[in-house]
């Protein structure tokens, strides 16, 4: 098969042909149809991820049909359309057992403990804990754009900060985490505060229904949404993963505020500075959002059904897989808006 295959890290990945994958007793090999570029990716690509071991092959924001079936696997078959978290659980450690399969013990990652999806084939394992079957309405490519960013989203919008009606939420960084944590906020019933550094992705972020935006390379981001709130935030998201968000998404809440955290926070930037006076005195929330577990999709696909939410707004470029090594590369430069897509293998 085809795939994007790196063997050092930092240097520039290429299209080689490599073995097909084979399932495991307990996984599947799906075709891929559609796979998201995202952040993560660019991080595994740099060294950021000790799990990555080299020469590997990026990628975990994927949909496709199943082509093969573990002899274990008991509720998958053939030509079955499924995506997958990127955090997939092992179905029997404490973790798992207790409904919490995205810090699993044993997690099971594509694209960072295994092979991903920048190829036409990828193997899945522990495949009837994981896969999450996709309704025939619902296209790969906007499938593949649920990837990691709205689906980690949507759990750190809904099951993580428990967003309320009438709750004001700054979302910090209007990439494809932050324009995800936008619509489904929106959709929740919450008011919108969206910051970033550039009028364009501003602007999107109101077509997804942010009431207000800040421009942090203009404005005095921590006042700002304190005086738009007309005192802080109820929830506050860094969907980044910068210092200065971090920083900034703390520091803009309202006394018993609850900040999110959602953007990695890996390399220089995995210790930043935290106001930790104002959590003590305010009795600030500090949560992190890891993935969602496959068994909270009915949710999301409840409200995908019903038109609450729009996930194929989300999508920018769809570009081949030929394109993937030099798009994987500019994945720090954050240009455009919305979420690329591979769909031409």
């Amino acid at each position: 098969m085809k795939a994007v295959l790196f063997e050092h890290f930092r240097e520039a990945p290429s299209i080689r042909n490599v073995p097909d994958p084979k399932p495991s007793t307990d996984g599947v090999v799906v075709k891929v149809e559609a796979t998201g570029l995202c952040r993560s990716d660019w991080h595994g690509w740099m060294g950021h991820d000790a799990d990555i071991v080299l020469p590997h092959v990026p990628g975990h924001e994927l949909a496709g049909t199943v082509q093969a079936v573990g002899r274990q696997v008991t509720q998958w078959r053939v030509g079955d359309r499924v995506t997958v978290p990127f955090v997939g659980g092992c179905g029997h450690c404490h973790e798992c057992n207790s409904g919490n399969h995205q810090v699993c013990e044993q997690q099971f990652q594509p694209g960072f403990t295994a092979w991903g999806s920048f190829a036409e084939y990828v193997a899945i394992d522990y495949a009837d804990t994981n896969l999450v079957r996709l309704p025939e309405e619902l296209d790969f490519v906007t499938a593949a754009s649920l990837g990691c960013r709205f689906v980690t989203s949507f759990r750190a919008i809904v099951d993580q900060a428990k967003v309320l009606p009438g709750e004001w939420v700054a979302v910090h960084g209007c990439g494809g985490v932050g324009l995800s944590a936008i619509m489904i906020a929106t959709a929740m019933g919450a008011n919108v505060v969206a910051i970033d550094l550039t009028e364009e992705k501003l602007a999107f972020a109101r077509e997804l229904g942010a009431v207000a935006t800040v421009n942090g390379a203009e404005q005095d981001v921590v006042a700002a949404v304190k005086e738009i709130t007309k005192g802080g935030a109820h929830v506050s998201v860094d969907a980044l993963g910068h210092p200065s968000t971090c920083f900034n998404s703390i520091a803009n809440l309202r006394r018993r505020g609850r900040h999110v955290q959602v953007g990695l926070m890996l390399g220089d930037h995995a210790t930043p500075q935290v106001p930790m006076d104002k959590v003590i005195a305010h009795e600030l929330q500090i949560v992190g959002s890891h993935g969602m577990q496959a068994f909270r999709y009915k949710a999301m696909m409840d409200m995908l059904e019903t038109g609450k939410l729009k996930p194929q707004k989300l999508v920018g470029k769809r570009i081949s897989l030929a394109e993937a090594p030099v798009a994987l590369m500019q994945m720090d430069r954050f240009d455009g808006t919305g979420i690329s897509v591979v769909d031409r293998f």
